[in-house]
């Protein structure tokens, strides 16, 4: 009896703590204050500490314990806290927030297509980005094989090789440089860290222009705040510290 009475009451504490941090999954879409319009990059956060970012389209998805709070930032600009076990429709909580959008088409301007560009310039330099170092390989034909005399030929011609892989390797650099020019670009600075002066942007970009391998592989909630806590460091005139553009940031730094 008192192993069973044991058992229940384990069953009984186990029970508690799994309600106590039980997972909820909030989700929405954030709109303007007008609540017709989607707004892209709010910052969605939480007192877990968990983050997202809304899509282009406004929408979020976040997993939350029940026990957090959640509230949303734009431009810097934080809304009021949300108690998510407070929240009726967890499923489809959808906020709008003090911001006017104002809806210009006349005004729109086609942006530069990074991916079309970059497809296009891997066909423009298929020879070049697909070499490989020439070495000897065997052929085949009538029942017989042997080396492929080509192969033979190109490998040593010494020149040759070191100039194709030198321009591959400056391929490869150049449209690394093209992707992080894509995604930090100064459209995307100026709307995270409001500010409006070009030379200023032009010397943040120079002095805090992250990594190609942390700008590959950033969430965009980690990307936006990288582009945050490396702005709260420029403007007290600080200067990037080691690893900083490989993602590795610090609010005490």
């Amino acid at each position: 009896m008192k192993k069973t009475g044991s058992i229940l009451v384990l069953i009984l504490i186990i029970t508690c703590v799994l309600q106590t941090n039980a997972q909820v999954v909030v989700k929405g879409t954030v709109y303007d204050s007008i609540g017709t319009t989607p707004i892209q990059a709010v910052s969605v956060l939480s007192s877990s500490g968990k983050g997202t970012i809304t899509n282009e389209d406004g929408h979020y998805y976040i997993h939350l314990n029940d026990t957090d709070s959640i509230w949303f930032s734009y431009l810097n600009k934080p809304t009021r806290k949300f108690a998510v076990k407070d929240i009726q429709i967890p499923y489809s909580f959808d906020i709008s927030i003090k911001i006017h959008i104002p809806i210009l088409p006349e005004a729109k301007v086609r942006s530069r297509d990074y991916k079309r560009d970059s497809i296009q310039n891997r066909i423009d330099y298929a020879k070049a980005f697909d070499f490989l170092r020439p070495g000897l390989s065997t052929v085949s034909g009538t029942g017989t094989a042997g080396f492929d005399l080509v192969e033979i030929i190109n490998a040593f011609r010494f020149r040759r090789t070191r100039s194709i892989l030198s321009f591959q390797r400056r391929l490869i650099e150049d449209e690394q440089d093209d992707f992080v020019k894509h995604r930090f670009s100064k459209a995307l600075i100026r709307r995270i860290t409001e500010m409006d002066s070009d030379s200023l942007i032009n010397l943040f970009v120079l002095q805090y222009r992250p990594s190609y391998l942390f700008t590959s592989v950033a969430s965009e909630y980690d990307f936006h705040r990288y582009i945050k806590l490396s702005y709260n460091r420029f403007k007290l005139g600080l200067r990037p510290p080691p690893l900083w553009r490989e993602g590795e940031v610090n609010e005490d730094y």
